[in-house]
């Protein structure tokens, strides 16, 4: 670790020491050392499949088994996964300093680490919902089989498909989420962890909470579209990086 490391460490856990708010943008990236593959890095998935060929609704009319064999593919490589240092630092964040945390992510393992107040810009890869939009499927619900069976799985009430309950490319936020996440931009302190900074709205938190007076921190290992509104950056893991923060809080905490 480099002596800017150090000071931009001991400077970020000095601010959420003292924050009365903290809000942290999370990506992929958090994800990543679990083993669940980015879409954008060196080794993403979107190098691999083209995004409108599994993850718009129009693919889904075009080939309804063939996007969902690959979210069962998903579904059963992050069931295997589990949470990683920077998920649980982050929950005890939500429970122990009434952090918000805002992600992009829809594989659940914020949710498996305990975290509280917990907005998913995205939605959730184990929930699921009517594609027909029946009056008993509109709302989402929990289908966490592993594998699910026969492909596109049926809704029991209407017998027709259901999809994956979350925010496919070309669809809008939920705006209710969207703006309890604006809401908590306007912070103390604003980390934007393991996130490419490039899909929009989430991207605009970033913005937001700058414009609030936040100060924001950056947490990625490579730089983001965003990296110049960063007032601190540190160019690690969100592992490695919020687990030094922790223990330099924790630590700083036990001298006092």
């Amino acid at each position: 670790m480099t002596a800017s490391d150090r000071d931009a460490i001991e400077r970020v856990a000095a601010a959420v020491a003292a924050a009365r708010s903290i809000t942290a943008l999370t990506g992929a990236g958090v994800s990543s050392a679990s083993g669940v593959p980015t879409f954008r890095g060196e080794d993403g998935l979107w190098k691999k499949v083209r995004v409108e060929t599994l993850a718009t609704r129009e693919a889904f009319e075009n080939d309804p088994r063939l996007v969902w064999e690959w979210y069962d593919w998903r579904r059963s490589l992050i069931r295997n996964a589990q949470p990683n240092a920077a998920h649980h630092v982050l929950a005890a964040w939500t429970r122990t300093r009434g952090a918000t945390l805002i992600t992009q992510n829809v594989d659940g393992l914020h949710e498996r680490a305990g975290a509280e107040r917990l907005i998913r810009l995205h939605g959730s890869i184990w929930h699921v919902r009517c594609w027909n939009r029946c009056h008993a499927g509109r709302a989402d619900w929990l289908d966490d089989r592993v594998p699910m069976g026969a492909l596109p799985p049926r809704c029991p009430h209407c017998g027709g498909m259901v999809r994956p309950s979350v925010v496919w490319f070309g669809e809008p936020l939920d705006q209710s989420l969207l703006d309890r996440a604006r809401a908590a931009a306007a912070c103390d302190v604003f980390l934007t962890v393991g996130t490419s900074s490039v899909v929009y709205p989430a991207a605009g938190l970033i913005p937001d909470a700058k414009a609030a007076g936040a100060l924001v921190v950056e947490i990625n290992p490579d730089a983001t579209g965003t990296s110049h509104m960063a007032d601190l950056t540190l160019r690690m893991s969100a592992a490695d990086a919020l687990t030094q923060i922790n223990e330099h809080l924790t630590s700083s905490k036990a001298t006092c």
